[in-house]
């Protein structure tokens, strides 16, 4: 019975015997998506009626089914694929999603597909109204997969207005993409609307760009607009809304501004342009604003002129009208440029109208006109406050005082000069400056009293006495204590007073504790010029008092110095005095000029004895630096006064004092002055105390010297006794460095051994640095001694030079020559003894290489005994006295 319906089936439908598996399947599973969906995937490949037979056949089954649907609207869209628009199978396949959309209806794909493939057939009023049902059937809150394709549908054709309708409706749901709506409006040339929107967007507070637009980029897009577009922009009051911008973005005023100025000329308002353009520059504040502004300004201005010259250069019927409007643009242009530096400190001025400097400066950009030169400094000392000036406000009074000076108006000077005085200025030295500036001017006019009267009034005591530095006070109370006022007073007095008004003024300064040492040496050279010796001394008493060290130096130099310019040494109990005064508490730096003076005074008008006394003092008083040339001084005042043996307690006092490098000089200097003397021991003896402290390393011209003088007055036992110093001085310079680098060492091992070194290290590494440093010393001191061993000549008195063979000759008349057998038979066993010498003892051994060196280098020939040396002992025979 199945076979027969199935037969009847396949007669029916004309099925393929490959479908009946499947149709079987069907009949047993009709509702079961699974099993139509594996038929329909069995009939992918045959055609197309085959497959949407099958799918019409599912769907009536399960009209339900979205995956069903999905599929089969899917296979009718690549079905019509590549096909015309106009071709019937495109409104079956309409027909099809309207079917599917009666029961897909909430199902937003389905929608989307629709309206994708509603757009390709270009039927613009059926796919707004599918979009519009897709948004009126779907909830609220799948809205936002429909509109992105519902925006790019209207964008696609020009249909601007369909498009902003549908752009508004989209804004209600997605405020934040009216950016996008604002670029539409641009496109579509509407941009009276978009104007509108951008507007609504720059006022809106909480609007958050998606492009990352701050609030002032979007203002100045919209300045941009409105003013590159004055024609097309109707709603907007492009005045008003640029002005707000200007009181909301003040670090942007030359761009609004200019954008303003823009918008009137476009418009074809040039005056109107002209007075924005005016109104600018005169209220910006910053510099760059006002380049801005002026650049734009001078742009403007040079292409309305060239444009104007141009179309009267072309008009064949320009008249004398034509030509006064060219000329009058010029003069407006070249006027323009002509203030560009005048505007500019304007705009400095506005940005603080208390800077002294730039109202100089604008004084000076009105060259040639008094009237307005008058009006800015009236305005200036008007506007400037002076705790708020940056500069001195003082000068702008005095500058104002000297323009009418200049212009032959003093007593307006005289009148600007007497306000000048009543501004409470910060400083007093500013009330100062302004008084002594009116007292110059009076003495340019030639009026000294009134120049006097002056200096009287400014100086006067207040009624009540209030500090110099209490800033509390007025600068017009403090200023009776002004040094700069009673300077300039006590110059008047001295030039153009009597003697007992200028006095008085130096008594007041005084007594009022604000005078100078220079004060204190001008009052005294004043009392020398009127011949009032002792009254410039108590000045300078004063002066001593009043001050310290180093203050003071000045006021005793000149005291002393005029003091024994005039008595010498008829006072001389009182010029001790004063040396003892001024050397109680003067210190090091200073005591050195003080000593040589009062040393000077004692030398010529006092005793020997002072003197030197004084010089011993010095010694020990000046810096330490200046010890040795104080020590020299001495020295040399010693010898020319008591003669040389007297300067050994000085040399010997020097040497305890000075410092190693300059006791060294001293040394030397001391060991030729007995060298001089004949007291050759003590020379030597001061070589040898003097070695103490000179590495051979580093003095080697101390040991030269000392070596020429055993050359000439030594032997070989100095020589020796010299070279064993040398040595025991050398190798305690080298104890110190062995000591220092074997703590190196020390401490270098210590830090090996805690890192795991091997235990021979530190043994190998000591020998190894104390036989460097054998080897060093023995060269350094063998080198030497080679080099010089050759010349090296010994006499006992003096050696004479003769012919160039015999220039070393030694001639004494007195010398009995003796041969000196028993001392060759020591050198020579010293010499074997050095041959002999063991490795280990280093220190015998560089002595006797250094020794055996010398001894080598001498000559010295054996000769007889003379027969007078025996007197009765005379030998019996040649032969005995040979053995001899």
């Amino acid at each position: 019975m199945a076979e027969k319906t199935t037969q009847a089936l396949q007669i029916e439908l004309n099925f393929d015997e490959e479908d009946v598996p499947y149709e079987e399947e069907i009949l047993r599973n009709a509702y079961s998506v699974k099993h139509w969906l594996r038929y329909i995937d069995h009939k992918a490949k045959a055609p197309n009626n085959g497959v949407n037979l099958v799918y019409e056949r599912a769907l009536k089954e399960l009209p339900g089914s979205y995956k069903i649907w999905y599929n089969y609207l899917r296979t009718r869209r690549k079905q019509v694929r590549g096909k015309i628009p106009t071709d019937p199978m495109y409104e079956q396949v309409n027909n099809t999603f309207e079917r599917a959309l009666v029961f897909m209806h909430k199902m937003p794909r389905i929608w989307m597909d629709y309206g994708v493939f509603m757009s390709s057939q270009c039927r613009i009023t059926r796919t707004r109204h599918v979009f519009d049902r897709a948004l009126r059937a779907l909830p609220i809150t799948q809205h936002g997969r429909i509109w992105p394709l519902y925006l790019k549908f209207v964008q696609r054709y020009e249909m601007p207005e369909t498009a902003l309708r549908v752009y508004r409706r989209y804004l209600k749901l997605f405020p934040e993409d009216a950016e996008e709506y604002v670029a539409y409006l641009q496109e579509a040339e509407r941009l009276d609307e978009a104007a509108q929107q951008l507007a609504h967007i720059v006022d809106n507070e909480h609007f958050v760009s998606k492009h990352g637009k701050s609030n002032h980029q979007l203002w100045n897009e919209l300045c941009d607009m409105i003013s590159k577009h004055p024609h097309k922009v109707h709603s907007l009051n492009v005045d008003a809304i640029i002005r707000g911008g200007l009181r909301r973005y003040t670090d942007q005023l030359g761009h609004l501004w200019n954008s303003l100025a823009d918008y009137y000329v476009r418009s074809g308002l040039f005056d109107r342009a002209r007075d924005i353009y005016e109104e600018a520059i005169q209220t910006v504040t910053t510099v760059r604003d006002f380049t801005q502004v002026f650049d734009e300004y001078a742009q403007f201005e040079e292409l309305s002129l060239n444009k104007r010259m141009e179309q009267v250069a072309n008009d064949e019927y320009a008249n004398e009208e034509d030509d006064i409007d060219v000329e009058l643009r010029l003069s407006r242009f070249e006027y323009l440029m002509e203030r560009r530096l005048l505007l500019l400190n304007s705009v400095l001025l506005r940005q603080n109208p208390h800077n002294v400097h730039e109202w100089h400066k604008r004084v000076k950009l009105y060259e040639d006109k008094p009237e307005d030169i008058i009006n800015t400094y009236t305005e200036a000392v008007q506007t400037v406050q002076p705790k708020q000036a940056v500069g001195q406000l003082h000068t702008l009074w005095v500058e104002f005082a000297k323009f009418y000076e200049a212009n032959g108006q003093v007593e307006d000077a005289r009148v600007v000069f007497e306000r000048g005085t009543q501004v409470e200025y910060v400083k007093v030295e500013h009330l100062a400056a302004v008084w002594c500036e009116w007292a110059e001017m009076e003495l340019r006019q030639q009026q000294f009293e009134a120049a006097l009267k002056l200096m009287q009034r400014a100086t006067a005591m207040p009624k009540r006495k209030v500090a110099y530095h209490d800033e509390t006070e007025t600068v017009q109370m403090r200023l009776y204590k002004s040094l700069k006022v009673w300077s300039m007073y006590a110059d008047l007095e001295e030039s153009f007073g009597t003697f007992k008004t200028c006095k008085a003024v130096y008594e007041r300064i005084i007594d009022l504790k604000i005078c100078t040492p220079q004060i204190i040496i001008n009052y005294g050279l004043f009392l020398e010029e009127h011949n009032y010796y002792e009254e410039a001394y108590r000045a300078y008493e004063k002066g001593i008092a009043l001050f310290k060290w180093p203050n003071v130096y000045d006021i005793w130099n000149s005291y002393l110095t005029k003091f024994l310019e005039r008595y010498g040494g008829t006072k001389l109990e009182r010029a001790r005095d004063l040396f003892e005064q001024c050397l109680d508490q003067c210190p090091p730096e200073h005591a050195k000029y003080f000593y040589l003076l009062y040393a000077k005074l004692e030398e010529e008008h006092g005793l020997a004895r002072h003197a030197m006394a004084v010089y011993d003092r010095a010694t020990s008083a000046v810096k330490e630096d200046e010890m040795f040339d104080m020590y020299n001084i001495f020295i040399k005042k010693a010898a020319e006064i008591y003669g040389l043996p007297r300067t050994r307690e000085i040399y010997e006092k020097a040497i305890e004092a000075l410092p190693e490098q300059n006791m060294r000089h001293m040394c030397v200097k001391f060991a030729e002055l007995e060298t001089k003397l004949g007291e050759v021991d003590r020379a030597r003896a001061i070589y040898a105390h003097c070695s103490q402290v000179c590495d051979p390393r580093i003095t080697a011209d101390f040991w030269q010297t000392w070596k020429e003088f055993e050359v000439r007055h030594g032997n070989e036992d100095t020589m020796r006794e010299m070279l064993r110093i040398k040595r025991s001085v050398q190798a305690t310079y080298n104890t110190q460095v062995n000591m220092m680098a074997a703590q190196f060492l020390n401490t270098t091992n210590g830090a090996a051994a805690d890192a795991g070194a091997g235990p021979g290290t530190s043994s190998d590494a000591m020998r190894l640095l104390e036989e460097k440093a054998r080897q060093a010393a023995s060269e350094a001191k063998q080198k030497p001694v080679e080099k010089a061993a050759s010349n090296i000549m010994f006499v006992r008195g003096e050696t004479q030079g003769g012919a160039k063979g015999k220039e070393n000759t030694v001639i004494n008349p007195d010398e009995i020559d003796i041969g000196d057998s028993d001392e060759d038979e020591e050198d020579e066993a010293e010499d074997a003894g050095t041959e002999h010498a063991p490795e280990g003892d280093t220190a015998a051994a560089t002595k006797t290489d250094d020794e055996g060196l010398i001894m080598k280098k001498l000559r010295f020939e054996q000769k007889a005994i003379p027969a007078k040396v025996f007197g009765s002992l005379k030998p019996n025979n040649q032969q005995d006295s040979d053995e001899e």
